[in-house]
């Protein structure tokens, strides 16, 4: 559910007129993080590292090599990290969430380094920033308003209606 959630997004956000919708706004971010926080570290890795590719499948986009590759495994650590924080350390929501979003672009910085690095890219310091952190601010900002009372929406309509509870 949640990687056809994110893939949904992300067609939806292609459409809007802004210069890389996808890179601003990081629609498929959200589902995957709450995947983690709802489902677990196994099942926020697996939606991570197949949303990216299925997407490339469905619709071309992300371009697999290095784009879709990079996100593939920033996108596992953001469900693995949320889901272990979270659901395992039962830490803070908020500070399991931080610990994703640092952790997760830290990882993208990383894959990216080493897979631009075959190709044709340039992939410095300075590109890592802008599209970490600059660009993606729009993104982080929504994903730090929204993600916490979806999570805690989700777990108390699993509470009022004794849904099992995914241990993952």
């Amino acid at each position: 559910m949640f990687i056809a959630i994110a893939i949904v997004l992300a067609q939806i956000v292609k459409v809007l007129p802004l210069g890389t919708p996808g890179a601003i706004l990081l629609p498929m971010h959200i589902p995957i993080l709450l995947c983690g926080f709802i489902c677990g570290k196994k099942y926020g890795l697996l939606a991570g590292i197949l949303t990216p590719f299925i997407a490339f499948l469905i619709s071309g986009m992300p371009i697999i090599f290095p784009v879709g590759l990079s996100m593939m495994f920033e996108l596992a650590t953001y469900g693995f990290v949320a889901g272990y924080t979270y659901k395992n350390m039962k830490l803070n929501p908020y500070i399991s969430l931080l610990a994703s979003l640092l952790i997760g672009r830290i990882v993208f910085g990383v894959a990216g380094a080493i897979l631009y690095g075959f190709s044709n890219f340039d992939f410095g310091l300075q590109m890592f920033i802008q599209a970490a952190f600059i660009i993606a601010l729009p993104g982080i900002l929504i994903q730090l308003i929204i993600i916490i009372p979806l999570v805690k929406a989700i777990e108390k309509i699993q509470t009022q209606n004794k849904l099992p509870q995914v241990n993952a």
